[in-house]
């Protein structure tokens, strides 16, 4: 049996009949009795699967649903929200959807991204047939082929010029990160987040995508121990200085600390990297697609290209 889809011949699977399934990234797989014709899912997860060409099928989503990037091309308009922020999920909205399907990330094992553990319950009685991307220590062409795999999966034709055009786009964006980190060699990078009081210090083993910028040859800062969870070790700002590099990809999400609200930090201001002017902005989460993936790819070369070695 394939990873995607099993079902009784092709017309009775584009008319949702004979049986289908598609493994769960925590382990099991899901199986019904036709192809889901009504998905609900994480922003990031629709916009990645819209992106493959799966659209009419998605009738909510939930997470951060007003968000340009994870949302790409898909008209939210078109869908029900029925969670925006963290911790918010409308069951009863939910349910008056008539999901087959759940789709979302999980970037911890065991549990969903968006989806809070107090109601997981309720939400597996309202609709059992869930899967999960496991994101956690996976690579980011892996994550992408799932994607991609599940999009082909509820009917999506994954050979059509728009997905072949931005799966070569990826690839070109993914050598124009190797050349431009063999045009700065020994280029020291750090990925990091920002808060009021603390700085995180990324692992880039534990982030997918940072992850393969390392693969692509990216020479990254690795913290000597992490916090709970794998993902970072967090920094007091008196200790902020412990990592120098050469350039920071500070994360750019709208709860960290961004460049102008860390200027009047002395610790900030004395990092090399800042002292460079060579601080640019990170995406720790996004949609998983070609598509929205290489335009990440190709900012971060531009980056390396117009960084240069300060330590």
């Amino acid at each position: 049996m394939s990873a995607g889809l099993a079902a009784c011949g092709t017309d009775d699977a584009q008319d949702g009949a004979g049986s289908w399934e598609f493994p769960d990234g925590r382990g099991g797989t899901v199986r019904t009795g036709g192809m889901p014709r009504r998905v609900v899912a994480f922003t990031g997860s629709a916009g990645a699967l819209a992106d493959y060409g799966v659209r009419e099928r998605i009738v909510g989503i939930f997470g951060e649903a007003h968000a340009p990037d994870l949302l790409g091309d898909l008209d939210a308009a078109s869908v029900t929200v029925v969670g925006d922020a963290w911790g918010e999920f409308d069951i009863e909205k939910y349910a008056t959807l008539e999901p087959d399907l759940l789709v979302t990330d999980s970037y911890v094992p065991g549990r969903l991204w968006y989806v809070p553990d107090d109601n997981l319950g309720k939400i597996e009685s309202a609709n059992p047939n869930v899967v999960a991307m496991e994101v956690s220590g996976r690579s980011l062409v892996e994550i992408l082929a799932r994607y991609r795999a599940l999009a082909g999966a509820l009917g999506a034709d994954t050979a059509a010029p728009a997905v072949v055009a931005a799966g070569q786009r990826f690839g070109a964006a993914s050598q124009a990160v190797r050349d431009a980190v063999a045009s700065r060699p020994g280029l020291r990078v750090l990925a990091a987040s920002a808060s009021p009081e603390l700085f995180y210090v990324s692992d880039p083993r534990s982030s997918a995508d940072l992850r393969y910028f390392a693969e692509l040859g990216v020479d990254f800062v690795v913290p000597d121990r992490v916090d709970a969870g794998g993902y970072f070790r967090s920094l007091s700002w008196e200790t902020a200085d412990r990592y120098p590099a050469d350039l920071i990809l500070l994360d750019d999400r709208s709860s960290g600390l961004q460049p102008t609200a860390l200027a009047d930090r002395p610790v900030w201001r004395s990092l090399p990297a800042v002292t460079a002017g060579q601080v640019a902005p990170w995406s720790p989460i996004f949609r998983f697609s070609h598509a929205a993936t290489a335009p990440l790819l190709e900012r971060l070369a531009a980056t390396i290209r117009d960084s240069r070695k300060v330590l």
